[in-house]
């Protein structure tokens, strides 16, 4: 591992991955320098340091509204630091994210990481037609702006348009693929066996397009 502070900036599918963590479940200090990642899966917070080459000690924060401590880990890194603002990240980024600049041949592993860290996949069987079973795949963000650019950029790689919901209780957008278009895309993200993911997520993923009859 390198020391701490001195992430390789280099574009790979790994660094892509990381970068999609941290667009989700990533946050960035006004103090220029800073960096704080939160996951409640400690496979996540493993794969997050392996794909940096960092060794972090793993810590806790207390959520201001539920008092629950969730596993956490921070860092310092300036130039990191400009290089994710020189792409489009930013503080306090939840809401106003938009563009992120990641070269095409990265975008899906990009993608992967933002699948793991704020999005989710289910499936179910559709009760208006015998034998039908239904899945989606689900990328959330509390930015309209962001989630526009994550479908708009999906479309111009697969032609697959996926559509947006947002119900009047929710605070965050919900770009989802269903079936049909899932089948074109989840090929893309998991591309090889051994391509860094949250390995329960891709179980699930799994399980359900056997069940489909499809595989990855």
């Amino acid at each position: 591992m390198r020391p701490l502070g001195k992430v390789r900036i280099k574009w790979s599918p790994e660094f892509a991955y990381a970068i999609g963590l941290l667009a989700t479940d990533g946050n960035l200090s006004s103090d220029g320098r800073h960096f704080d990642f939160t996951s409640n899966d400690r496979e996540q917070l493993t794969n997050f340091m392996r794909c940096l080459g960092i060794k972090v000690k793993v810590g806790f924060k207390r959520s201001g509204y539920t008092g629950k401590k969730s596993p956490r880990i921070q860092f310092g890194d300036v130039k990191l630091y400009r290089f994710l603002v020189g792409i489009g990240f930013m503080p306090r980024k939840s809401k106003v994210i938009a563009k992120i600049d990641i070269p095409k041949e990265y975008f899906f592993d990009f993608l992967r990481g933002h699948l793991d860290g704020d999005g989710t996949f289910y499936s179910y069987w559709d009760p208006r037609w015998r034998s039908s079973f239904m899945f989606y795949t689900v990328f959330i963000s509390a930015s309209k702006r962001h989630i526009d650019w994550l479908r708009n950029r999906v479309f111009e790689l697969l032609d697959i348009k996926g559509h947006v919901t947002k119900s009047a209780h929710d605070a965050a957008y919900n770009l989802k693929y269903a079936k049909a278009e899932s089948l074109k895309l989840l090929p893309k993200l998991y591309y090889d066996k051994v391509v860094v993911c949250l390995s329960r997520k891709r179980n699930k993923i799994e399980r359900a397009l056997r069940i489909a009859g499809k595989r990855l």
